[in-house]
């Protein structure tokens, strides 16, 4: 089980039980009159030395961290554990200590990658820690 920390109220999920009221399906591109925004998720990992997990996909030059959109219905937690699965074949419910904590990190703005100017990425991170 993880204990997720998500504003004052501790929740808990395994991976076959998810008790999180958080919001769900949120869109992952929201239009504004000056800026488009694309909506994602991110899950920062650092290990006991200090070090952050980045992945980068095969003819790509940049790095990226763990995380995407939300499925319809899904929950912050819920897209995290599949987007983790499917990027790296990392299955956080087997793989990470059963006292881990995954608790919010902040929400970051930036110019998207590669795509045209005003299109800005909003991050939404959170961060396992080892309890």
């Amino acid at each position: 089980n993880f204990v997720i920390n998500h504003s004052t109220t501790p929740l808990r999920t395994s991976a076959r039980h998810h008790s999180i009221s958080q919001s769900m399906s949120t869109p992952s591109i929201i239009n504004t009159d000056e800026k488009t925004y694309i909506d994602k998720l991110a899950l920062i990992l650092i290990n006991s030395e200090n070090k952050q997990l980045v992945a980068r996909s095969f003819g790509k030059t940049v790095f990226y961290t763990p995380g995407g959109k939300r499925e319809k219905g899904e929950s912050d937690v819920e897209a995290l554990m599949r987007e983790c699965k499917e990027e790296l074949a990392v299955d956080l419910c087997t793989t990470a200590p059963s006292t881990s904590t995954i608790e919010p990190y902040g929400t970051f703005e930036a110019q998207a990658h590669g795509k045209p100017e005003g299109t800005m990425v909003r991050m939404t991170c959170f961060r396992m820690v080892p309890r």
